[in-house]
Order: C-alpha cells, then structure tokens, then sequence
C-alpha cells in the first residue's frame, strides 16, 4: 500500500476552499486521469478514472465529513483506496489544504509507476490545479453542509424546509440519470 500527504495553501476562506472540494462531479476538472465522478447519494461516489492507460471504475464512500474541516472516504468497490481532507484556515482570506492518500497499485505497470512517485506527482498536480481553479471561481461553490460520521449522514441545515410547511425530500447531491 501506498501512503503519502500533499499540502497546499490557497488564497480563499476555508469555506470557499471546502464548498469547492465538496463539488465532487466536477473532480476532473482538476484531478489528472479523472474522467467522471458520479454522486449516488450523500454517502457515495462512483469514479471512472484512467489509471497507467487503463480504465478503472470504483465505488467510494464518504465515511466522514464535517464542514469547513474534512472530508473522508474509503473504496468499498473497484480500486482500492482511501483517504482524507483536511482544511485549516491560515487567516480570513487563506485556507490550508491536507489531501492524505492510501492506494493499493494493481498489477506490474501501477507498482513501478509508485515506486517511481507517479501518483505522489499526478495528486501534487491535482492540488496545483485545484488552488488555481478555486483561487479564480472564489466564493460561491455552493458546497453541502451537512455532516457524516460513520453510518450517520446529518442532512444540510440550509435544505431543511421551514418549520410548519411540508415539503417533498430532495438530494441536492446526486444526479438524475441512472447509469
């Protein structure tokens, strides 16, 4: 298995910094080899990426999150992987960003691309386009507040109807097609 930390300041509040990340579908954007994060669910994550040339497909789970803090998550499908991360606010108008990454290389070709740091390389790029894209689009990124701890999923405050009306439960988080 392979373990390694990446850290990068940004020059946003930890809220934008955080409300950016949560936009998990639009992930290849800024993440090298991703070609699509599909959001199932507030919990769960499907991810279609190219790993050393070939497609690879795995199912995540968030398996903790809190707002403005961390985002957790481990593959219960598909490639193997988990992770964290971290936000810590450097002042008013900077956030530091703590992306920590466990993988498991599948096969010749992803154990020689480790060894040779590809991954540690492809995720420090990661982070420099993602502060460059957070850094240009600010505030606004209309990130989920609402919180996950193990099995536990606590629904955003600002999606709760006000009290005395009815509403029907909508997901603000996951997509309409059923691929």
């Amino acid at each position: 298995m392979s373990r390694f930390e990446e850290t990068i300041t940004v020059d946003v509040p930890v809220r934008a910094a955080y409300d950016r990340w949560t936009q998990f579908e639009d992930f290849p954007t800024f993440m090298e080899g991703v070609k699509r994060v599909r959001q199932l669910d507030d919990k769960h994550l499907r991810w279609t990426a190219s790993v050393a040339g070939v497609e690879k497909q795995w199912e995540a789970e968030i398996t903790d999150q809190t707002p403005d803090t961390r985002v957790a998550w481990k593959s219960i499908e598909g490639a193997e992987n988990a992770g964290a991360v971290l936000f810590r606010p450097m002042g008013p108008g900077r956030t530091e960003v703590i992306l920590r990454i466990d993988a498991v290389p599948d096969g010749v070709v992803e154990t020689a691309g480790d060894a040779l740091g590809f991954l540690r390389r492809r995720v420090k790029g990661d982070l420099e386009r993602f502060k460059e894209q957070v850094e240009k689009l600010g505030a606004g990124g209309d990130g989920w507040r609402g919180e996950i701890h193990g099995d536990q999923v606590r629904d955003d405050p600002d999606n709760q109807p006000p009290t005395g009306t009815m509403s029907v439960p909508v997901s603000s988080r996951s997509g309409d097609d059923a691929s």
